[in-house]
């Protein structure tokens, strides 16, 4: 570290040691401490870290004070205790300042690594005649401190779009119901990265003119500028409408990609986009030779065209379809709709002031392709799944074979909402009869919360003694209340999701004619009216008749008079 220091401006120092968040007098003291901690293991959004985090910044703040109170000189010693001081405000954000010196240190590296190529000044001040080969060292700093800065930014928008990514596709597979303000926040979220990637590209090339000002050339420098480049360039490529997440052999449907630097493309020749259909492994390994075709896809290109009044550069496939489909063998007990497909969009592309094209590629969200209305259902249980556990950045598409509880009834609350397009939420009641539905503990009275719940138990396995798994259950009851009993649900008339226990305690000591509205246990997309009524000895009984013959026969009545039979 102390050679280092040596070799860098003040100015430097300065951007790499911010006196007011880590000042270098801490670097100093506290080196060989520093050097032998896992600063890189620290990551920004991995909150279960945070304890370790706040143990490293209490030691830091310890170790300071105690070298303060050690030290005789009265200067440094209070400049110790100050320091020691201002940086307790970082315990509130302990994950931040790890992650703070973990780049702090890299950029260490960087440097060290870029002085270890380039001889000393007192070295080549010796030859005259070739200092002028050599760039000045100042320079050369700021070089590499801005190519880190870009390295910084890129990552963060690479992470900001996973995550707007993330929150997209869990808003198509739940929040149906929230459909024009997520599309606004999504428009709004692509405008702001079109400007990012615009300054991020002009940076590159501005970088890109430096080095080659500098007449020693530096070959690290110049090989990350130009994988900065390649990057931002590929990812500049994004899904602006998702194709349908089920696709059923031989329909049409339609998908949008937009690039965001498109005021940047070379003009000339049209660039055409081309589609294909990619499994799961073919996802995983964009980067490799492609694999045999899987898929036959009909109207499959596209020419990216630029709306100079949006200032948006899409590329709109319309009335594709999938013709055939390729599946992999499947394993074990898997389904033919537990297998996830993704579009693959693909073109060459030239930018202005580039001398070379570029491939560039990105993928859909998962889809599920079936071949008959009948497997719509298990499908778009593959798909609410995926939607509603899948972590951003994840390895296409690999999924948590378990989830809490908690999750699942959110999910399921999401989707409820949703789909039947009501505000009313169900309630702890319905979430602890779900619960005991999926887990089969229909006596269990303490909370599911952290219990977990396996995919299996969702849609694989049937519920016991039913023919149905809890998904079709749940479908079917969404499908019931969306298409004849919205009304009575939103109003809170329906009871819904309750066990026959609980049934009979609220409806205990009722006065006769009082009844209750449950979604039936039996069968799929049925309701059950539960009432009380009197026995030949004037005593009240609780009878539940079959749902069918329920709803063919009797009428069902709102305050407002509304019916349904």
């Amino acid at each position: 570290m102390s050679q280092l220091i040596q070799r860098l401006s003040d100015e430097t120092i300065n951007n790499l040691y911010p006196p007011t968040a880590f000042p270098i007098e801490v670097r100093h003291f506290l080196a060989d401490w520093i050097e032998t901690q896992r600063w890189d293991d620290f990551v920004l959004d991995q909150v279960e870290q945070e304890g370790q985090a706040r143990a490293l910044l209490d030691q830091i703040i310890s170790m300071l004070q105690s070298i303060a109170q050690q030290n005789v000189n009265v200067v440094v010693k209070m400049k110790l205790m100050q320091i020691s001081r201002t940086m307790t405000v970082f315990q509130q954000q302990t994950l931040q300042f790890a992650v703070m010196v973990r780049d702090i240190l890299r950029k260490e590296r960087v440097l060290l690594n870029t002085h270890t190529q380039i001889p000393n000044p007192p070295q080549f001040q010796q030859y005259e005649s070739r200092e002028s080969s050599f760039p000045n060292m100042q320079d050369v700093d700021h070089l590499v401190l801005k190519v880190l800065e870009v390295q910084d930014i890129r990552q963060k928008m690479h992470q900001l779009q996973e995550e707007l990514n993330w929150e997209r596709q869990n808003y198509e597979g739940l929040q149906g119901g929230t459909h024009t303000l997520m599309h606004t926040l999504f428009t709004s979220s692509l405008s702001l990265y079109i400007v990012r990637c615009e300054q991020l590209l002009g940076v590159n090339g501005k970088l890109r003119q430096e080095l080659m000002l500098i007449v020693e050339p530096i070959p690290d420098l110049q090989e990350r500028l130009r994988q900065l480049l390649q990057v931002l360039i590929q990812s500049s490529l994004v899904v602006d409408k998702q194709p349908p997440q089920v696709i059923k052999t031989q329909s049409k449907f339609s998908t949008t990609v937009r690039y965001l630097l498109g005021e940047k493309i070379a003009p000339g020749k049209p660039v055409v986009l081309k589609a294909q259909i990619i499994n799961e492994l073919q996802a995983r390994n964009l980067g490799s030779v492609p694999g045999d075709n899987v898929g036959e896809l009909i109207n499959n290109t596209a020419i990216l065209e630029h709306n100079t009044s949006s200032k948006s550069t899409c590329a709109t496939f319309r009335n594709m379809s999938i013709k055939k489909i390729k599946r992999a063998d499947r394993k074990g007990s898997e389904s033919v709709t537990e297998e996830k497909f993704a579009l693959l969009f693909s073109a060459e592309i030239t930018i202005t002031g580039c001398d070379t094209p570029y491939r560039i590629q990105m993928i859909s969200l998962p889809v599920v392709v079936i071949v008959h209305g009948s497997q719509d259902n298990n499908a778009l249980a593959t798909i609410m799944w995926d939607c509603a556990f899948s972590e951003p950045d994840r390895v296409p598409f690999v999924v948590p074979e378990r989830v809490p509880w908690r999750m699942m009834y959110s999910t399921l609350n999401s989707k409820f909402i949703a789909e039947v397009q009501t505000q009313h939420n169900l309630d702890h009641y319905n979430q602890h009869f779900l619960a005991q539905k999926i887990f089969d503990k229909p006596d269990f009275a303490d909370d599911f919360s952290n219990m977990m719940v396996s995919w299996a138990q969702f849609n694989k396995e049937v519920l016991p003694g039913r023919p149905f798994t809890f998904w079709q259950w749940f479908e079917g009851v969404m499908e019931l209340t969306k298409k004849h009993l919205k009304i009575y649900w939103s109003e809170g008339l329906i009871f819904g999701f309750i066990g026959k226990q609980h049934l009979h305690l609220i409806l205990k000591d009722r006065p006769n004619g009082t009844f209750l509205l449950r979604f039936s246990d039996s069968e799929i997309g049925g309701i059950t009216i539960a009432y009380v009524s009197a026995t030949e000895s004037k005593k009240s009984r609780i009878s539940s008749p079959s749902p069918r013959e329920i709803l063919r026969s009797v009428a069902l009545v709102t305050a407002s008079g509304t019916s349904i039979t």
